[in-house]
């Protein structure tokens, strides 16, 4: 039909073009319009002929031509336009010298053919076909968001396009990733439809649907508007869009975090991972050591086997079963984890004892499902003493005596390791940092004393004098004792005596109290340190060479104290003689004191005056810094006598 269809066509054609070619009576061809295009919105300029044909432009009527019936819009005559009662009556102007007529604001209802019609010299006319456009707005899409099943034995919708406002109807192109989609029977179907707006602008909306694979999960989907404007043909892409795509597992698996080598303490997480969409319903089941069969454990709401903190016992064979509920199909996975550890460590002997000279052997043992290396450390000091799971001390001191540290780690997970602490007991009579200690106090003051001692066993402490004591452990082999007593004249004259005592023999420490007084002070010893400490004595267990340290810094203190009294004494003489120096000056300018070529003259004065001149020489040191300068008389002394207060200059 389609052929025969086509013939009758041609044989029409053919006979009109006969017709013509005859010049049949009455038939008038009539000429092709001139096309003006214009966007929406602006102004149209129809001109009445080409620049070249002739004619007078002072007489001319145009016509809207609409379902091939002219009406008349608008007059010229003598140059002068008037617009027809109608649609254009607000719209129409003349420009130029009256040649051109100007329709403003098109709209989509303007699309059609315009006429003109000179009346002289002879009626001529002039058609001009007015194409309209607009471009539509961006394309937005929807896409599907309940999803698409491989398994749908049709297409399915994938999304829906849509474009407003444009003019004429744009065209729309779908891509997969893309590549442009075309009809496929059975594949992939595109159903467009248009509304036309009051405004007459259209409104294309599109559809496509398509039967989706597993491989389209990720495809990205999205639409084209294609459309012509004056300047030339444009388009416009909407935004990318992903469907979801449902179809069911073909495998599952276990995930283990974190990854690597999993040590005790680590919180560990278990999960299981499917390649379907919706993923199934997961179970994690462990076989049990003892069995051999696997029990089911439990997870939290996501479904994940927390293992927190992770333990040895953690280790073995985790299954996870994937239940796909649209198929009922079941799959599974096994997998070995494995949690390293170090067992708790043991050091024996787990109580070392020995005697002061004798040597001693430290030994550690501890397991791991890795290499193990150990290492012994010194508590108090963090010492590295040696490395291996024995350690061995020789000729053992006292101040061998306390904490030693085992590590056993494993060097091939970083951080997995575990310690073991082992206190040894030096066995040593009472052991005291000094024989005996002054101490400056004042009479009827409270004073604390203290005394330590160490030793193995540990000694008890008692004192001479008939108060209640303190004690506070300062380890497994020390005691400090501290005693609050009042100064009177019998504790001043006798001393307190602290005696440390245990199985092994006892020691003493003597504190001899002695009374501050401000005068019978040497001239080097420091007041005020004096006092502050008289308040407060601590005999402790110190070695010999932090007593060394000890008496070096009371000795420096004592050299700085002699100094700054020196000091003191010099800087007195300089204020005196500067003074003096002054004075002299003064009555050598005023002519009291005359100084000759011819040696030494007699200084005169008037006999009103000469007992006035008196030079008062004051210090500004405190009481305190004067009386370091006196004698055991009381008297007040210093290099070359300068330390008087008043000089007579009569004598």
């Amino acid at each position: 039909m389609e052929s025969a269809a086509f013939v009758c066509a041609f044989l029409l054609a053919a006979c009109c073009c006969c017709r013509r070619a005859a010049g049949v009576p009455g038939e008038a061809e009539q000429p092709v319009p001139e096309l003006v295009e214009v966007e929406v919105g602006s102004t149209a300029l129809l001109k009445c002929g080409s620049s070249h044909s002739p004619g007078n432009s002072s007489h001319v009527d145009w016509f809207s031509v609409h379902k091939e019936k002219p009406t008349l819009i608008f007059r010229v005559h003598q140059g002068q336009g008037q617009s027809e009662p109608g649609e254009y009556q607000h719209r129409l102007s003349l420009q130029g010298r009256g040649a051109t007529l100007a329709l403003a604001h098109v709209t989509p209802h303007d699309e059609r053919i315009f006429l003109c019609r000179g009346k002289r010299p002879r009626t001529q006319e002039h058609r001009i076909q007015l194409q309209v456009y607009k471009a539509p707005e961006e394309p937005s899409i929807q896409v599907n968001a309940v999803g698409i099943s491989v398994n749908s034995q049709e297409p399915e919708e994938v999304a829906t396009c849509v474009g407003r406002n444009g003019y004429p109807v744009p065209q729309v192109t779908w891509y997969k990733n893309g590549l442009p989609l075309k009809e496929k029977k059975n594949r992939v179907h595109i159903q467009s439809s248009q509304i036309v707006e009051s405004s007459g602008l259209y409104t294309l909306q599109s559809v496509l649907k398509a039967q989706l694979v597993k491989e389209d999960k990720d495809a990205q989907f999205y639409c084209e508007l294609s459309y012509r404007l004056p300047s030339g043909n444009h388009m416009k892409e909407s935004r990318e869009v992903t469907v979801p795509v449902f179809y069911p597992a073909e495998k599952v698996w276990l995930e283990v975090a974190p990854v690597g080598m999993v040590k005790e303490g680590d919180r560990v997480e278990i999960r299981c991972l499917a390649d379907g969409n919706p993923p199934p319903h997961f179970s994690i089941s462990k076989q049990n050591p003892r069995t051999g069969e696997m029990e089911e454990e439990n997870t939290n709401d996501n479904g994940i086997l927390v293992l927190e903190p992770a333990q040895k016992e953690h280790s073995g064979l985790y299954e996870c079963q994937g239940l796909d509920l649209d198929t009922m199909q079941s799959l599974s996975e096994k997998q070995e984890l494995l949690v390293n550890y170090v067992s708790d460590v043991q050091v024996s002997p787990a109580k070392p004892m020995s005697h002061e000279g004798s040597s001693l052997t430290l030994t550690c043992a501890a397991e791991s499902n890795q290499a193990l290396e150990f290492q012994w450390l010194r508590e108090e000091t963090g010492e590295v003493l040696g490395q291996g799971p024995m350690l061995q001390l020789h000729h053992l001191k006292r101040e061998a005596g306390g904490g030693y540290l085992c590590l056993a780690s494993v060097p091939s997970v970083p951080g997995l390791n575990r310690t073991q602490l082992v206190n040894v007991a030096v066995y040593g009579s009472p052991w005291m940092a000094s024989k005996e200690r002054k101490l400056r106090v004042r009479e009827n003051e409270v004073v604390s004393l203290s005394c330590e001692a160490s030793g193995h066993p540990r000694p008890t402490i008692s004192w001479s004098v008939n108060s209640t004591a303190q004690e506070q452990d300062k380890g497994p082999q020390s005691v400090l004792s501290i005693l609050n007593v009042l100064v009177t004249p019998e504790l001043l004259e006798t001393g307190a005596e602290c005696v440390a005592s245990n199985s092994l023999g006892r020691n003493t420490t003597v504190i001899f109290l002695e009374l501050v007084n401000l005068t019978t002070l040497p001239p080097d010893s420091n007041t005020t340190a004096d006092l502050s400490t008289s308040t407060h004595l601590r005999t402790s267990t110190v070695s010999p060479h932090a007593r060394a340290n000890s008496t070096s810094t009371e000795k420096k203190l004592s050299e700085q104290e002699s100094k700054g009294v020196v000091i003191v004494a010099v800087i007195v003489c300089i204020l005196v003689l500067a003074v003096l120096g002054a004075v002299l000056y003064f009555l050598y300018k005023k002519g009291k004191l005359p100084c000759g070529r011819s040696g030494k003259q007699e200084i005169t004065l008037p006999p009103s005056r000469k007992s006035e001149i008196v030079v008062e020489v004051k210090s500004d040191k405190l009481p305190e810094e004067m009386g370091l300068l006196q004698g055991s008389n009381g008297d007040k002394r210093a290099p070359g006598d300068q330390g008087e207060k008043y000089i007579d200059l009569r004598h």
